[in-house]
């Protein structure tokens, strides 16, 4: 079985997403060991792009930090081998095609396996093209994640078919950043997941508030949050993975 596919055994996930490197990998690391220890399921490390096209200006800020704090893969990898001697939960990075082909994709596939990531995630890369991918990612046994959005339609049938580890469900149209209410009628589309895979399936994009993650954990198998967590990292840097791990707890007790 996926290591990613067992973290929604227990009740529903409850998924943080973190710029690696904002404001520097050692806050990065505290932060995922407060995110673990107060009750995330699973973890998506980002790898900072110049030009991270599905975030909004939160996450685009995040990235921006990073690059100028001379954050880079490499330095993302050996992160990830030391926090992997404590760290048991699920980890996928998500990136951009263009940070794994100009590192060289079975390369980078290879060194997700070395220092055990569990998933990768190019929400860039249409499900069409993934071919580009998915071989080495198979390769190495890293679960390539696929996303379904409400402009997917008459694709998600198909993209729920071939999906491993789960499904990134996004909720509504546009880019990554908190929204005061999700709107999108999400309803069919986690129908037809549930038709076509067993594979848990997950929704992101605008979620920021306990009630928030129990509405579409009600709906799906789990609720991710990425601009929120984001945000606690722009106002307190050094100091924010203690105020992460309380805000992971919060969600995490609404979702139980």
């Amino acid at each position: 079985m996926s290591n990613i596919k067992a973290a929604f055994e227990n009740n529903k996930a409850f998924v943080v997403f973190l710029t690696c490197g904002d404001p520097d990998l050692e806050t990065t690391a505290a932060a995922v060991r407060a995110a673990a220890a107060n009750g995330a399921d699973l973890i998506e490390l980002g790898i900072p792009f110049s030009d991270p096209t599905a975030e909004g200006p939160v996450i685009q800020a995040a990235n921006i930090r990073a690059l100028q704090g001379g954050v880079t893969t490499d330095r993302i990898f050996e992160m990830v081998k030391n926090l992997r001697r404590d760290v048991k939960v699920p980890l996928v990075f998500m990136t951009y095609a263009n940070v794994v082909f100009s590192y060289g994709t079975e390369r980078f596939l290879s060194a997700c396996h070395d220092i055990g990531m569990d998933g990768l995630i190019l929400p860039d890369l249409p499900f069409e093209e993934k071919e580009e991918f998915w071989p080495a990612c198979r390769q190495y046994g890293v679960d390539f994640i696929s996303l379904v959005a409400p402009t997917s339609e008459d694709r998600v049938a198909m993209i729920a078919k071939e999906a491993e580890g789960f499904l990134y469900i996004v909720s509504s149209l546009g880019v990554t950043g908190t929204r005061k209410e999700i709107k999108t009628d999400l309803a069919p589309i986690i129908k037809t997941v549930r038709e076509n895979t067993d594979i848990p399936c997950a929704i992101g994009f605008g979620i920021s508030t306990p009630a928030q993650a129990r509405q579409m954990a009600d709906l799906a198998d789990g609720a991710i949050v990425g601009s929120a967590v984001v945000k606690l990292l722009a106002q307190y840097g050094k100091d924010a993975p203690r105020h992460i791990g309380e805000y992971v707890k919060s969600m995490k007790d609404a979702l139980r």
